[in-house]
């Protein structure tokens, strides 16, 4: 019996370092969703020299490591299959087979602790005062049709720490980016093909730190900081998250991006269009590191929160946050972004962390079915303000994606101010017709300007026939351009 023990550990020692031979990024492990419909590149280290031989399906590729011992093949366009599959990697000397292989849909989510905020409840967990929240249900469930990718917080390189790529439920689905599911849920059930969500997040981080460097230095918004050794915005070193915990995943084949971040950098109280500058870098950055200049970009307006009574190392004011939308607002003249509205899924306004994650996961969803598989006549956006018209003492607004535009609890619609010239805001009495709003106030004899949610505590009841919430702005507000 020790004989053959001895004789099978001896066996395992041997096929381990025989397959050490060929390593492979983390990410591309058995369990993963390869993405369809594009060349998918699988890539790793072997002895410099080495012909290494990758198959999968009908599909056999070779590349031969270079000097560094780095190789890469891609393998054409792939079919959606919900079948498993198995990847086989070999050389002369070693075999790696992947097992469980799906391909589908693959999307990289990321940000701050409202994305990192995980289908685990937390232990001062209060239940939402609205709608069914799902999550207890969720986790005694299992869906092999949708896999997991966890980037844990380590800032290791060259590669991410990580358990690899798991079937959804359990363990894997506790730690998981509760947004990020109820995103992929959403469209595993529509599309009825495999979902990979690679979730890798930083509750309390800021921008910067997952952008990277090279991204600032290109832009003529940061050409002083570019200019200086070492490149520091805003007193903070960029890329070190992305370095860590985003560049190591590419070029992975994925869809596209999901960003749930902003808090840290509201919190800063910056001026003018400093964040969608910095959207921009971020989104730059991480399309050309994928190669992929179109790749969607989709984003969360971050939550109504008491800014003000935080103590910060710059004050607040209660608009400070609704110039942080304005930013994130004007930043989706990027071309492929978009973003979704959250202002009616708040019941606390102390809590930066609302509960509603099923919410925003499928909203999120909601953009990718419309704008990227082409599902018609889907609402994927709240009510956006287009323009406005002076009419005797009354403001007419018009508005994108506001058919059936209404309120949620059938009051008169809220959060509305206007302004004449001497710009005193005072609050508007608010009347929709069909597709419009009319504001008015017997306190302003020649209005000029409006403003709707423009306050931190907002949390406006006007909404379209989807039901999808209004997005906050200010009819004088600041311009941005997306710099090509």
């Amino acid at each position: 019996m020790i004989k053959q023990f001895t004789l099978a550990l001896i066996t395992l020692l041997i096929c381990v370092t025989a397959s050490a031979q060929i390593r492979l990024p983390k990410v591309i492990a058995s369990n993963m969703v390869l993405q369809q419909k594009q060349p998918v590149p699988v890539w790793g280290w072997a002895k410099a020299g080495r012909t290494v031989k990758v198959t999968f399906g009908s599909q056999t590729k070779t590349a031969t490591a270079d000097t560094a011992g780095y190789w890469k093949v891609t393998l054409s366009s792939l079919k959606a299959n919900d079948k498993p599959q198995d990847l086989l990697i070999s050389s002369d000397t070693s075999n790696i087979k992947l097992t469980n292989i799906l391909v589908g849909e693959v999307w990289l989510c990321s940000g701050q602790s409202n994305m990192e905020y995980t289908m685990r409840l937390m232990k001062n967990y209060t239940k939402p005062a609205k709608g069914i929240d799902s999550a207890e249900l969720e986790l005694t469930t299992n869906n092999p049709q949708i896999r997991l990718f966890k980037v844990e917080k380590k800032l290791s390189l060259p590669d991410v720490i990580t358990t690899g790529w798991n079937e959804c439920g359990g363990e894997a689905l506790a730690q998981m980016s509760a947004a990020g599911y109820y995103f992929a849920k959403n469209l595993q059930a529509k599309l009825h093909v495999p979902i990979g969500i690679i979730s890798s997040s930083w509750g309390g981080s800021r921008i910067e730190p997952w952008t990277a460097p090279s991204a600032y230095t290109v832009l003529p918004a940061f050409a002083k900081e570019a200019a200086q050794t070492p490149l520091m915005i805003d007193e903070v070193e960029p890329g070190k998250n992305y370095k860590s915990m985003i560049e190591p995943l590419a070029p992975f084949a994925l869809h596209g991006f999901l960003w749930y971040q902003g808090e840290s950098n509201c919190m800063l109280n910056e001026p003018g269009m400093r964040y969608a500058d910095k959207m921009q870098a971020l989104v730059d950055g991480w399309r050309k590191q994928w190669n992929q200049p179109k790749a969607p970009f989709y984003s969360v307006l971050i939550a109504p929160h008491y800014y003000t009574r935080r103590k910060d190392k710059v004050p607040h004011t209660p608009q400070t946050e609704a110039e942080f939308w304005e930013q994130q607002v004007q930043s989706t003249q990027i071309p492929n972004t978009a973003l979704i509205t959250i202002t009616d899924l708040v019941d606390d306004l102390p809590n930066i962390h609302p509960s509603y994650k099923w919410e925003i996961g499928r909203r999120l969803s909601l953009l990718a079915l419309a704008k990227d598989y082409g599902v018609k006549n889907l609402t994927y956006s709240g009510p956006m303000y287009k323009s406005m018209q002076v009419t005797d003492n009354k403001i007419v607004l018009k508005f994108t994606d506001a058919a059936g535009l209404k309120t949620s609890d059938g009051k008169a619609p809220d959060f509305f101010t206007i302004a004449g010239a001497d710009g005193n805001y005072v609050e508007a009495k608010a009347e929709i017709s069909g597709n419009t709003i009319t504001l008015s106030s017997p306190q302003v004899a020649k209005p000029t300007t409006a403003r709707f949610a423009w306050t931190e505590i907002a949390r406006p009841n006007l909404v379209n026939g989807a039901g999808l919430p209004a997005v906050p702005f200010r009819t004088d507000g600041l311009k941005w351009e997306y710099k090509k």
